[in-house]
């Protein structure tokens, strides 16, 4: 049996990242190498020497929401609206800070429409309507939904989108991805590594810890994925000539996990487009992930226990007790591992 509290470690204050290396590529690297002892100090340009020649890069296309929103109560009081999932053309799934603020109450956006209060769903969360459309306000309205731990404001919105953002749904972004410039993924594909795309809209929940004293006992909220036909085809043609597949970060992990589809003894990637609830814990058989690109993740959480099942949590919990020795940043704008099987 395992427990919430055997994914706990100390970290000081001061190794939290609350700004972003630049250029991005320039962020450290852990390599965990295939002993368990063994932790290599590299820089993230350099992640090239750790892959060879037929590997594909599975990286999460999704883009980030500038959803969060300032608003105000008939009374005047200050309310602040995060922007969570879009359930419906005007209308949200959402996070709302302020007192009593109950179903049926019109709240007014700071520079945008108004918004009532549909339902009052689990703590602070509400489904709210706003009086017209905000997606195409928010680039104007909104501002970037960076995690509590970070206390410092961004000067440049775009530096938590990775590079390759494109399809928009994330209240967070998936930030093992941030360590990609332009010209380091152009130096991989001429060393013969490939990138294939997947998406899944990251959200809230992914700052969230444990709670419970058994992980088993939580409930982890469901994410939207994709795998396309052509990407799961991709996938498959280079599993099947002896490559490797790569996730970068947890996010995809879980999708690729998610479309892992087995039939007499062969694991194929499936295309998917919906939900998942997939929650790995120690214990759990990888199917199609065979090393992976993360960032240090935060004590007591899912995606701490997800990394420790990929590569056994007494390995994962002693690098990062080195890591915080060799002071390493931590968190979405730290520093970045890399774990073989």
């Amino acid at each position: 049996m395992i427990l919430t509290s055997d994914f706990d470690y100390d970290l000081p204050l001061e190794r939290i990242a609350q700004t972003p290396i630049e250029p991005r590529h320039n962020s450290r690297l852990m390599v965990l190498g295939p002993k368990p002892e063994d932790f290599i100090d590299s820089h993230f340009r350099e992640i090239g020497k750790f892959l060879r020649p037929g590997d594909l890069l599975v990286i999460n296309q999704t883009r980030v929401i500038p959803a969060r929103l300032h608003a105000y109560k008939p009374t005047g009081g200050r309310v602040e609206v995060l922007l969570l999932k879009l359930v419906g053309e005007e209308t949200w799934e959402a996070l709302v800070g302020g007192k009593r603020v109950k179903k049926g109450m019109v709240l007014q956006v700071e520079g945008g429409p108004q918004v009532e209060i549909l339902e009052e769903l689990e703590d602070s969360q509400r489904l709210v309507r706003f009086q017209t459309p905000i997606d195409t306000l928010l680039p104007s309205i909104g501002e970037m939904p960076l995690p509590p731990y970070i206390h410092q404001k961004l000067d440049r919105p775009e530096r938590y989108q990775t590079v390759y953002a494109a399809s928009t749904g994330s209240a967070a972004a998936p930030t093992a991805g941030l360590h990609f410039t332009p010209e380091l993924m152009q130096e991989l594909e001429h060393q013969g590594i490939q990138f294939a795309r997947v998406t899944l809209h990251v959200g809230l929940d992914t700052f969230a810890p444990v709670t419970e004293e058994c992980p088993e006992d939580h409930k982890i909220h469901t994410e939207w994925c994709e795998v396309t036909p052509q990407t799961a085809e991709l996938i498959n043609q280079v599993r099947a000539r002896g490559g490797r597949i790569v996730a970068v970060g947890t996010t995809s992990v879980r999708t690729l996990e998610s479309a892992a589809w087995v039939e007499n003894g062969e694991v194929r990637a499936n295309p998917i487009s919906g939900p998942t609830g997939l929650f790995i814990l120690p214990g759990y058989e990888f199917k199609l992930v065979d090393a992976m690109i993360t960032n240090f993740h935060l004590p007591k959480s899912t995606l701490l226990m997800l990394v420790s099942a990929f590569a056994g949590r007494e390995r994962i919990l002693a690098a990062y007790k080195a890591a915080v020795e060799r002071e390493y940043r931590f968190y979405s704008f730290g520093d970045a591992m890399f774990i073989e099987r």
